[in-house]
């Protein structure tokens, strides 16, 4: 017959694991989205009205801090400035891709093992993708240059088919915010590889404490960039800028989407999002078949 202690010890127990499920069902509820919770602010500058959106997490706004590969801070030590809202000119980090690290996160929502760590190579600068959608073709040129943790990591992914027969969860249509968001086998916005890793260009061109980090400027037309929920917590979604979007530069570019891609993107945003909004599932449902690098 257990003794008082070890009622005490076991409902302890079985209190700890309680808190640690909530924590991780909350910890997927709110990673791996472009904005958790989005705020848009409407300013108009020289008549141009532009979307700034940041993201809540626990009714607190989250501070888009530098996170660079390996935890250490790489970023220039002279401001960078950013000129007329464009991303910033590329200063290559003096560990840039010399230790990528993986940390594990909440579980993977699709079996695969994590990309490999430490250095990873710059070279080639460029790697071409293929990305079948049942929607059509995006061919995809990967900047392994600028974003080489951020390469190696999707690039290992696709190698182990983790895209394949996913849906595109996300299509957003706002003046300000145009894209399509993919890469969650769950499709529901909260999935991810069971790891999470540090940010990279453009977030790294700037000292963590630079209030240039919370001001939007423009990701182009054909960007590829990576989904988070605030700094270090990029796995496997990404999306695809399709119109110039206004954003902080807080979500890495590690891609440039080629003209039948943006082609095939045009398509999929002309049908609109479902029930008729600006962000949510696209109407048209895409999905990813395979992405493949050549």
């Amino acid at each position: 017959m257990p003794t008082n202690e070890q009622r005490r010890a076991t409902a302890k127990r079985k209190l700890e694991r309680q808190l640690e499920r909530r924590e991780a069902q909350a910890r997927r509820r709110r990673l791996y989205t472009i904005i958790a919770s989005a705020v848009a602010v409407v300013a108009v500058v020289a008549g141009v009205a532009a979307f700034f959106f940041t993201r809540s997490d626990s009714d607190s706004a989250a501070s888009a801090t530098s996170s660079t590969p390996g935890g250490s801070s790489a970023a220039p030590t002279e401001p960078v400035p950013v000129a007329d809202g464009q991303l910033p000119p590329f200063k290559p980090p003096a560990d840039l891709g010399k230790d990528c690290q993986y940390p594990a996160a909440q579980a993977a929502s699709k079996p695969n093992k994590p990309p490999r760590t430490g250095q990873v190579p710059t070279d080639p600068a460029e790697v071409s993708v293929s990305m079948s959608t049942d929607q059509g073709n995006i061919g995809i040129q990967l900047d392994n240059a600028k974003s080489p943790c951020t390469v190696n990591s999707f690039a290992s992914l696709a190698q182990q088919n983790y895209f394949n027969d996913t849906q595109c969860h996300r299509l957003t249509t706002s003046p300000g915010l145009s894209v399509l968001q993919c890469g969650d086998p769950t499709g529901s916005g909260s999935g991810g590889p069971g790891y999470e890793f540090a940010n990279e260009y453009p977030t790294n061109q700037f000292q963590p404490d630079d209030p240039q980090l919370q001001n939007p400027v423009t990701y182009p037309r054909g960007t590829l960039a990576m989904a988070n929920a605030g700094p270090g917590t990029n796995g496997s979604q990404f999306f695809l800028v399709y119109k110039d979007s206004q954003l902080p530069p807080g979500y890495t570019v590690f891609g440039k989407i080629d003209d039948t891609g943006l082609a095939t993107l045009d398509k999929i945003a002309a049908a609109g999002v479902e029930g008729g909004g600006q962000d949510g599932k696209p109407a048209t449902p895409v999905t990813v078949k395979s992405i493949a690098l050549d």
